[in-house]
């Protein structure tokens, strides 16, 4: 039995990954930490389990083996380093961390004490994301020119996310290092790593983070990839195009439903695409390297380009130019 302590309820999924580690047969939870002692009482009395005040007694304490983070983003790093040190796995809500030099030392701190870490990077699973990397392994779409993907939701006018979502200081951004991560981490998954980065943010209701926000990838070759989020739109469809010199992709335009029309197909239609079973949750392949020994390499690849990509994006932001990806520090990853 894997026994997990929850650090911090800040973040709107930490009951989300407490249900799943009370779901999963090999895990429980063992303890809860908060950064703020009321709501980590009012947690740990939910779930029936040790409220400790200090993180370094809870770090040292033999009986947790694993810790999920799911504390503010600007904790990310003292947390982790720590957890990491102490010999605890880790599985951590996206970003890692706010900047490379963060993210950086988090890993590095994570392969030294030989800990497991898993980011929380959720759509990499999901059965459209397979079908799009499926379609494009096969080469149906010819040369990839162009990728758009947009998540949106109203949280900022319906009054539901919480106040300190807006919180430039914990979070390090708005809507594009929150909900715009996801279109990000896609758009590197499907398209690579771009050359530039430019970014647009909007203020619609004059927080001080963004609530509205585009970031745009050029490569080399090209190509373009778009990603869109805001935290401002009522009806806005989770949508992924994808464009190449030999056809189209689309899912979400609004049904969930895929679409293809390609030269190596019936070019005078649109066909739909049967969508594959999703994969196991990050939560899962978390527990499964902890128990097989194994290390989710791909995931922490990833996560740390999103980081660099955010870093780019806000770069873009403050020097109102486009920010060259071989400007910023390069990932040290072994």
């Amino acid at each position: 039995m894997i026994r997990v302590a929850i650090l911090s309820f800040w973040h709107v999924h930490a009951n989300d990954y407490a249900k799943e580690a009370l779901n999963q047969p090999d895990t429980e939870i063992a303890a809860v930490w908060d950064e703020l002692p009321s709501r980590g009482r009012e947690s740990a009395n939910k779930f029936g389990v040790p409220f400790i005040k200090d993180l370094d007694e809870l770090m040292q304490n033999p009986d947790i083996d694993a810790v999920i983070v799911t504390a503010p983003t600007n904790m990310h790093h003292d947390v982790m380093v720590k957890a990491a040190k102490a010999g605890k796995h880790i599985f951590t809500e996206k970003v890692i961390a706010p900047t490379m030099k963060e993210a950086n030392q988090i890993v590095a701190a994570v392969q030294k004490a030989g800990v497991k870490l898993t980011v929380s990077l959720p759509r990499l699973n999901d059965s459209y994301t397979l079908a799009v990397q499926n379609v494009i392994r096969e080469g149906l779409l010819g040369e990839l020119t162009l990728v758009r993907v947009r998540l949106a939701h109203n949280g900022a006018i319906a009054g539901w996310l919480p106040e300190h979502f807006y919180n430039l200081e914990q979070c390090g951004g708005g809507a594009l290092i929150d909900l715009g991560c996801h279109p990000v981490y896609l758009n590197r998954l499907f398209l690579g790593m771009p050359e530039s980065v430019s970014a647009n943010y909007g203020y619609i209701t004059g927080k001080e983070v963004e609530d509205n926000a585009v970031s745009v990838f050029r490569y080399a070759n090209g190509s373009i990839g778009i990603a869109e989020t805001s935290f401002v739109n009522s009806y806005s469809p989770f949508t992924v195009e994808v464009h190449g010199t030999e056809g189209t992709l689309m899912y979400g335009t609004p049904e969930p439903k895929m679409l293809i029309r390609c030269t190596k197909n019936n070019a005078s239609i649109w066909e739909e695409i049967t969508l594959p079973q999703p994969q196991e949750s990050a939560f899962c392949q978390w527990i499964g390297h902890i128990q097989n020994g194994t290390v989710a390499e791909e995931n922490i690849k990833l996560a740390l380009d999103l980081t660099k990509l955010m870093d780019a994006s806000n770069l873009s932001i403050k020097e109102q130019r486009p920010i060259l990806i071989s400007e910023l520090l390069p990932t040290s990853i072994r």
